[in-house]
């Protein structure tokens, strides 16, 4: 029986309402896309995830993603220069803000409803 080695990538899968626009999304906010077929897989940094081209309103309203960013008044610009709810009909998103539990974060969300946190790494802390 072979164990893991630590080279493992874990890699979920998102729902779409229409996969084009969801890529473009993803796209637009600079994730690579680095495959596109009947599924979308996009990259930032080192971890990736799956866009599927299926939809179910609870699933998508319940699952939210974290990434963890060095700059994230540099994101925040970014996401603000792209008019999110005018370009991809998505809700608007959450400024950078101080959370109870020790990180600045960002909200976005994606035209499915899935919700992003983006948030600054702090120094010193190695979990982020």
């Amino acid at each position: 029986m072979t164990t893991p080695s630590g080279n493992e990538v874990c890699r979920p899968f998102l729902p779409t309402k229409d996969l084009a626009h969801s890529c473009a999304f993803y796209e637009a906010l600079g994730f690579k896309k680095i495959f596109q077929g009947d599924v979308a897989i996009f990259a930032v940094g080192a971890t990736s995830f799956i866009l599927q081209s299926y939809y179910e309103e609870t699933w998508a309203k319940n699952t939210m993603m974290q990434v963890l960013v060095d700059d994230l008044d540099g994101w925040w610009e970014r996401v603000m220069s792209l008019n999110l709810p005018k370009t991809f009909g998505v809700a608007p998103p959450k400024p950078p803000e101080m959370q109870p539990w020790g990180l600045r974060v960002a909200y976005i969300y994606d035209p499915a409803g899935v919700l992003w946190h983006f948030a600054e790494r702090r120094p010193g802390h190695p979990a982020d």
